[in-house]
């Protein structure tokens, strides 16, 4: 047997059963969460992490060497996790995460490559883009495993020229992370 759970603004909760084996979680307007019969984990919102920081001002770094971006401006960050000190995102919840990263170099860059960091070993290298085009961009995408304690990301990336790209968050190079799967 199962349940189903439903808020309403006129009956608060309710719950009924079906022969389904599957919990519903609901609202007046339809299934919010569905959990299968199967064993697993339901995720929900307030437990999967989440961030989005960006460069809000030129780095100068040095060229032919990979280089921690040092983002500093967060849009937003879900559970506290990403320090602006340090440029890392460590979460709290153990998990598979989505990792972006764009990087956004100025005028002067004819090589750039975006890489993704685990622990301080590079995990992940975006495309190389080699170009004489002013403002390239290179971008890469993981899906990465953390523990929840020890684990952290960071964002790295390698030049030609001297200048990440900073500014507003459309212009800028930026990193964000998102929780896709418990572990």
């Amino acid at each position: 047997m199962a349940s189903i759970i439903t808020a309403t603004t006129t009956s608060g909760l309710t719950q009924s059963a079906d022969n389904s084996g599957v919990l519903q979680l609901a609202s007046g307007t339809g299934n919010l969460v569905t959990v299968p019969s199967v064993t697993g984990t339901a995720m929900v919102s307030g437990n999967m992490p989440a961030f989005s920081v960006y460069l809000s001002a030129n780095q100068t770094v040095t060229t032919g060497v990979f280089s921690q971006v040092a983002f500093n401006t967060e849009e937003f960050d879900t559970n506290n996790n990403f320090n602006t000190s340090t440029y890392r995102f460590t979460p709290t919840v153990a998990g598979c995460y989505q990792i972006n990263f764009v990087l956004n170099f100025l005028s002067g860059a004819n090589t750039v490559i975006a890489s993704i960091y685990k622990n301080g070993v590079e995990y992940s290298r975006g495309t190389r883009v080699d170009s004489t085009i002013s403002g390239l961009s290179s971008f890469i995408a993981a899906l990465v495993y953390c523990n929840g304690s020890t684990d952290y990301i960071e964002a790295y990336g390698f030049t030609s020229g001297t200048v990440f790209a900073g500014g507003s968050a459309g212009s800028a190079c930026k990193f964000s992370g998102s929780m896709v799967r418990g572990a």
